[in-house]
């Protein structure tokens, strides 16, 4: 059976901008970690109103800049 090499083993996630349901509301996960990640980044709160897809990306950055993210 052949190992996976995680660091080069690539990816099929979709782009948030791909997603059927990335217009909808963002989760109540998604406002709680977002909260978390701009207060350790120094940030103001997130605005309510971000879709899933604008909710995952925000994440996305915020994790680059507060060290959370993978890799």
């Amino acid at each position: 059976m052949a190992s996976i090499d995680p660091h080069t083993e690539q990816t099929t996630a979709k782009d948030p901008e791909d997603w059927a349901t990335g217009d909808e509301p963002m989760t109540g996960a998604q406002a709680s970690y977002l909260a978390t990640l701009s207060r350790e980044a120094g940030e103001d709160a997130q605005p309510a109103d971000l879709t899933k897809a604008q909710a995952s990306e925000r994440i996305d950055e915020l994790q680059q800049r507060t060290g959370r993210g993978a890799g």
